[in-house]
């Protein structure tokens, strides 16, 4: 007999929150068309991904796939880290914006 396995749905999208145990949020963006209006529209969504080890951080550009309900609003596991966020230090306002010497 052969193995089947499902494919599931496979995402990218954006880290926006990371304060969890074992868990990121991230915001999937859509491009879709309106039916009536034909007026293209960005949509988001979030979604709660299991992250083991917490290696996303906020701003973290991230690929997720759809599994097995790990709790009840977790159906998503972390791929891979597509292009990390950029860093306090290495952004150019790291030293302060205007602020005193």
């Amino acid at each position: 007999m052969e193995s089947v396995t499902a494919q599931g749905k496979t995402f990218e999208g954006v880290v926006v929150k990371s304060a969890m145990k074992d868990t990121a949020t991230v915001s999937v963006e859509r491009y879709v068309k309106h039916p009536k209006y034909k007026k293209y529209m960005r949509l988001s969504k979030k979604f709660l991904v299991h992250d083991a080890g917490n290696t996303a951080k906020v701003g973290d550009k991230v690929t997720i796939k759809e599994t097995r309900p790990i709790s009840k609003r977790k159906n998503f596991i972390l791929v891979a880290v597509t292009k990390a966020a950029v860093q306090d230090s290495e952004s150019p306002f790291a030293e302060g914006f205007g602020g005193t010497q």
